[in-house]
């Protein structure tokens, strides 16, 4: 499962572009906005996260809290508050993750995973039923950092509020299908992850969940109202 996780850390850390305001704007002012980025990029942050996984049918599962921080000097640092659960997920799983991230922040992993025509074919558009529009995604390569799937925007906007699919590779030989889903939101004027989920059959343990959730202290040196 610790390769599963990685992927996904470093999948939901690439950096994700929005776009300026349209009401009802034609296929390519959809992808042309969404490629187009109108909030500044995020370069710092600090937020507390949530991280929970289980399998075993349930029987065997842990949550880890801790404190994150991005900045363009230490790169991305983590520090545990608490956990508790099964040691295995701990250290096999959720602290695993934080470390991946950590690794994907220092290379260019994020760059290889993001949304861009370098690593992926944009086809087809359509309504959404949650009243969002709906861009189906095909990776230009098979690869564990790649989803085959579909992303999920405002229709006024083509800022991204959902991504869904399936990894487009196998993280290891014991997994055999990952799903994820991941949500962004803007907060403080940025454009930020706030969660993923993810569902994993692995051979002998049968499905396996993972989940992390961000909650915003401050981005981009500036402090989130209400904390």
């Amino acid at each position: 499962m610790r390769p599963v996780v990685a992927a996904l850390v470093i999948l939901f850390a690439a950096a994700l572009p929005r776009a300026e305001r349209n009401v009802q704007p034609t296929r390519d002012q959809t992808l042309g906005r969404f490629f187009a980025p109108t909030t500044p990029p995020l370069v710092s942050y600090r937020a507390h996260r949530r991280l929970a996984a289980a399998t075993r049918g349930g029987k065997m599962t842990a949550s880890l809290e801790a404190v994150t921080s991005l900045d363009p000097s230490a790169g991305f640092t983590y520090q545990v508050l608490s956990e508790e659960g099964s040691s295995i997920i701990l250290h096999h799983v959720l602290r695993p993750a934080l470390d991946a991230e950590q690794k994907a922040v220092k290379g260019d992993s994020s760059r290889q995973s993001a949304l861009t025509t370098d690593n992926y074919d944009f086809l087809d558009i359509s309504p959404a039923s949650d009243s969002l529009v709906k861009v189906d995604i095909r990776p230009r390569r098979k690869h564990m950092m790649l989803i085959d799937g579909s992303l999920f925007l405002k229709p006024d906007n083509s800022e991204l509020v959902r991504v869904e699919g399936a990894l487009s590779a196998r993280p290891s030989f014991w997994t055999r299908k990952v799903r994820i889903v991941r949500e962004y939101a803007e907060i403080g004027g940025v454009h930020v992850p706030v969660s993923m989920r993810s569902v994993a059959d692995v051979l002998i343990v049968g499905s396996s969940t993972f989940e992390m959730t961000y909650e915003y202290d401050e981005i981009n040196g500036l402090a989130i109202k209400g904390k």
